[in-house]
């Protein structure tokens, strides 16, 4: 409502600025009958689910180990956190000169942008689970993958999902990134283009989609967050 209120002749942004909102509706049927929305969204959703998994993957695996061994904490964990540090779009030159345009370093972009929110999220759940808990698992014979599968996964899973939906964020937000720079479809080469052809409403379309596919998967994680919750009151 107030998008429209902004836009119909109160002369803060002309139609170019701030198209009203039935511009960018009728932007979403015009590249629905050209068949373009689809594979904008295919390519971009795609990117966001392997390179989510695989990032995921490694930072379960990388942060379990951090959080569960103090040896290889001192090793590992300075150098991470360094790499945490360097922002997203430095990543892009070298992934583009080690694997050239193709999909493997939109991926690997994506992978990235996951992995840290939840390799954090997970070393410090891990390392601050209840000692006495921990003592009771191994009083039962629990040990190594054992003691962390079935006691101190289940204990920090609030947090992990946590990061989990903080992982997926970013994720979103990499994917942009490597689309902005080096691609022919998806939503961030949707906003480059349209910037580049003057098209305001194409450009305000492909945000609300990342807004609402953004939205919608952060909204499934939050779902099984809070069945954890619940299961585990």
């Amino acid at each position: 409502m107030l998008w429209q209120l902004v836009t119909a002749g109160t002369g803060f942004f002309s139609p170019s600025q701030l198209p009203p909102p039935g511009d960018v509706v009728s932007a979403l049927g015009e590249l629905l009958r050209r068949g373009e929305l689809w594979t904008h969204l295919r390519a971009s959703g795609s990117r966001v689910l392997v390179g989510y998994l695989a990032g995921t993957a490694a930072a379960l695996t990388l942060g379990s180990l951090v959080g569960l061994s103090v040896v290889v904490r001192r090793l590992l964990a300075p150098t991470i956190a360094a790499f945490r540090t360097v922002p997203s779009l430095a990543w892009v030159p070298l992934l583009l000169l080690w694997f050239g345009i193709d999909e493997t370093p939109k991926i690997l972009m994506v992978a990235i942008g996951a992995f840290f929110p939840v390799y954090t999220t997970t070393a410090s759940a891990l390392s601050h689970v209840d000692a006495q808990l921990v003592e009771v698992g191994r009083a039962y014979g629990r040990r190594g993958a054992s003691l962390l599968a079935t006691v101190m996964l289940p204990a920090a899973a609030p947090e992990l999902v946590n990061g989990l939906r903080l992982g997926l964020a970013n994720a979103w937000l990499f994917v942009v990134a490597a689309e902005l720079i080096a691609s022919s479809k998806g939503l961030g080469f949707l906003l480059l283009d349209s910037q580049n052809t003057g098209r305001t409403d194409v450009m305000l379309l492909a945000i609300v989609l990342l807004a609402a596919l953004g939205k919608l998967s952060d909204a499934i994680l939050g779902a099984v967050e809070k069945r954890l919750v619940r299961r585990r009151s």
